[in-house]
C-alpha cells in the first residue's frame, strides 16, 4: 500500500524544468542587445546606442546595490559614492598618462573596493537606521572631497581629453565598439553576481539578512561575510562608474551625491528587492521612462513618483517578481 502511494505521488509531481530553459530569456536578451547597434545605425538612431550603453552601466550599479541590500539586508544610502570613486579613478589615471582602459578599469575597481573596505569596516558595526545614516555621511564626505579638488574641475566636473584605449585592435572612439565591450563586461559581471548569490556564500548572506542572531549562534562570521559582500559590491559599483566616465568622457561630483544613491535604491525596489534581475529591470524601466517622459513633458518627475507608489501598492516584491510568477504559472 505504502509503495503504491509513493509511486503514484511521484507520478503526479510535475517534471522539473530543464536547467537550460531558465537561461533562454537572458541569452535571447543578450543577443538582442548585441544586435542593437547594427539596427540603430541602419535606422539612423545612433544616439540611442549611447543611451542603451548608459542603461547597461546603471543596471550594473543597481545590481551591485541589490547584492548587498536585497540579499544581504544592508540598506546603504551612499552606494553611488563608490561609482564616483571609480569614475574619478579614470580621470586621475588618464591625467597621469595611463592610457590602457583595462588598466584604468581594474584600478578603478581596486580603489572603489578599498573605499568600500574602509567605509564598511566602520559602517557595519552599526545596524538599522544608524547604518543608513552613516553610509550617507561617508558618501557625502566623498562628494565634498571631490568638489574641493579644483585640479579636476571641482563642482564643474572634468572633461577627459580622450577616452582610454581599448587595445586588442578595438577602436574605443567608435560608439558601437565601446557598446559591445561594455555589454560583454556587464553580462560577465551580472552572471558572476548571479552565481555568487546562488553559492554557499550567497546563502549565508541571505541567512544573515533573515536572522542575524541565529546565524551568529551557528558560528558564521557575520561581520566578515557582510564586509566581504560590501567590498565586492563597492568594486562592481566602481567598475560601473569607470565605464560611465569612459563613455561620457566627463565626470562630475554630482554623480556621487546622495540623491543618486537614493535613485539606485528606488530602481532596486521597483525591479525587485532580492530578485535575480531586480536591479537591471528597475534600472531599465526607470531610465527608459525618464527618457520618454523628458521628451514629452517638463513634469517628468510626477509620473516616475506615481510608478513608485503603484509598485509599492500592487507589486511590493517588484516587477521581476511578477515575471517570475508568470513563468511559474506557465510551467
Amino acid at each position: 500500500m505504502s509503495a503504491s502511494l509513493t509511486s503514484s505521488s511521484t507520478v503526479l509531481q510535475p517534471a522539473a524544468a530543464p536547467r537550460w530553459r531558465g537561461a533562454l530569456l537572458p541569452l535571447a536578451l543578450l543577443g538582442a542587445l548585441a544586435l542593437f547597434p547594427l539596427v540603430a545605425s541602419a535606422l539612423g538612431l545612433d544616439f540611442y546606442i549611447g543611451f542603451v550603453r548608459r542603461v547597461l552601466v546603471v543596471a550594473l550599479a543597481a545590481a551591485s546595490l541589490n547584492f548587498i541590500m536585497g540579499f544581504g539586508g544592508m540598506v546603504a544610502l551612499g552606494h553611488a559614492g563608490f561609482a564616483g570613486v571609480g569614475a574619478y579613478a579614470v580621470v586621475m589615471l588618464s591625467d597621469a598618462g595611463v592610457t590602457s582602459a583595462w588598466v584604468v578599469w581594474a584600478a578603478a575597481m581596486a580603489l572603489a573596493a578599498l573605499a568600500a573596505l574602509l567605509i564598511g569596516a566602520v559602517s557595519l558595526r552599526t545596524r538599522g537606521v544608524y547604518f543608513i545614516m552613516i553610509t550617507l555621511a561617508f558618501a557625502q564626505m566623498l562628494y565634498f572631497v571631490f568638489v574641493s579638488l579644483r585640479s579636476y574641475g571641482g563642482d564643474d566636473g572634468y572633461t577627459l581629453p580622450m577616452r582610454p584605449l581599448l587595445g586588442l585592435g578595438l577602436n574605443g572612439a567608435d560608439e558601437s565598439t565601446l557598446y559591445w565591450v561594455v555589454l560583454a563586461l556587464v553580462a560577465l559581471v551580472l552572471w558572476w553576481l548571479d552565481r555568487a548569490t546562488a553559492s554557499r556564500f550567497g546563502a549565508a548572506l541571505t541567512g544573515i539578512r533573515d536572522n542575524e542572531t541565529r546565524m551568529r549562534a551557528l558560528g558564521y562570521p557575520v561581520y566578515l561575510l557582510q564586509l566581504t559582500a560590501f567590498v565586492l559590491a563597492g568594486a562592481v559599483a566602481g567598475l560601473a562608474g569607470a565605464l560611465l566616465a569612459t563613455g561620457n568622457s566627463f565626470v562630475s561630483p554630482s554623480m556621487m551625491h546622495w540623491t543618486q544613491s537614493a535613485t539606485l535604491i528606488v530602481m532596486v525596489v521597483i525591479g525587485g528587492l532580492g530578485r535575480r534581475w531586480g536591479g537591471p529591470v528597475g534600472a531599465a524601466v526607470w531610465l527608459t521612462l525618464e527618457e520618454v517622459l523628458k521628451l514629452n513633458t517638463d513634469y517628468w518627475h510626477m509620473p516616475l513618483g506615481a510608478l513608485l507608489i503603484v509598485t509599492a501598492l500592487y507589486a511590493p516584491q517588484g516587477l521581476a517578481a511578477l515575471a517570475d510568477r508568470r513563468a511559474r504559472s506557465a510551467r
